[in-house]
Formats: C-alpha cells, structure tokens, sequence
C-alpha cells in the first residue's frame, strides 16, 4: 500500500543512484508531506524546500472531507485541472479519489511531532491558504514554530494549494529566488 514515508525512502534509493548529495525541492499537499519525510529521515540531505499546503497531520474537518471524496464533490474547473495533470485519464483519477479516501483512516504515516519537525535542518518556506477547506491555517502557524529555519507565507483568500491561478506569478518567482538562495522576505511581507 502506498505511503508518503515510502516516497521519502524511494526518493532517497533515487539520490543515492545518482550521487546526489543535498537536494532542495517543492512539494503541493501530499508532495509536501513526502518532503517532510525525506526531511525528517535525512536532515542533512534536504538543503531547502517549499512546502504547499502540506499537513503535518490530517485534523479531523480534512478527514471527514476525504472519507466523501469522489468527482461529485468537485467543480467542473476543478476536474478539468485534474485531467490536465493527470493524463492517464479517468482511471488515475478514479484511484486518486480512492487513495484519498483511504487516507482518511491513516493515522501512522502523516502525523509528525513537534520534535520530529525540530529535527528538520533545510531552510523551509511554508505556503498555505487562509481558506484552505482541509487544513486550517494555524497548522502552517505551527508548521512554522516547529521548523526553525521557516518562513510562512499565507496567501489571502487562498484555498488548497493556494499557488494557481492570479497567484502562480508570485508564486513562481518566491518559490525560485527562494531555491536559489537569494530570497529574503521584505518587511510585512511573510513571517
């Protein structure tokens, strides 16, 4: 069965393979959280990294939500931006509506502690909507207490994956500076 724990532990076989020592990446909810498993299982080989409405834990509103996951819940823009992205077509994302709701009852895999995030050395820029249906955004407030070298950028009337859209221009242009390392948030701008 899959887990994000795994995609850390397979990503890790992947650097090994190609003799990559530190990495610095993005990842968007469940990409996130398989970052902060490579993260938290191999501190010193993550340089740097953007997380995107990335949970450190399901709360419960997030758990109800995917327990009724499924095509219906979703709005016509919403499932036209899955097809896009997932170009197996209907199959693939019949299993990722599957895969959702069967993580509603996951509770080993995603559910890092104050101290399994302190452990994290990369430098994090932590992205996350204020009207995010699945996480409220005081898990980006405490994803940020945890992880020492953190900035939070909380994106106004932002939902899951607050990065598309009007958004994608500034997006795109932190996330990288960031990545680069010449990035530092101006006054007001991000905590």
């Amino acid at each position: 069965s899959f887990s994000f724990r795994q995609v850390a532990r397979d990503t890790l076989m992947v650097l090994d393979h190609l003799r990559i020592d530190r990495v610095k990446g993005i990842g968007l909810s469940g990409g996130g959280i398989a970052l902060l498993h490579l993260a938290t299982a191999a501190p010193a080989r993550v340089r740097s990294m953007v997380l995107v409405s990335a949970p450190p834990y399901f709360p419960d509103q997030a758990r109800a939500i995917q327990r009724q996951s499924s095509p219906a819940m979703m709005s016509a823009f919403d499932m036209e931006l899955m097809h896009q992205r997932h170009t197996y077509g209907e199959p693939q994302i019949d299993k990722l509506f599957a895969y959702s709701r069967a993580m509603a009852d996951t509770y080993d895999d995603v559910n890092f502690t104050v101290q399994d995030l302190s452990t994290i050395t990369a430098e994090a820029l932590i992205v996350f909507g204020d009207r995010d249906p699945l996480y409220p955004v005081s898990i980006a407030f405490e994803l940020h207490r945890a992880i020492s070298h953190s900035y939070l950028w909380v994106v106004p009337n932002g939902g899951h994956g607050p990065v598309f859209g009007d958004a994608a221009p500034a997006f795109s242009k932190t996330a990288l500076s960031f990545l680069r390392g010449d990035w530092r948030p101006q006054p007001g701008q991000l905590s």
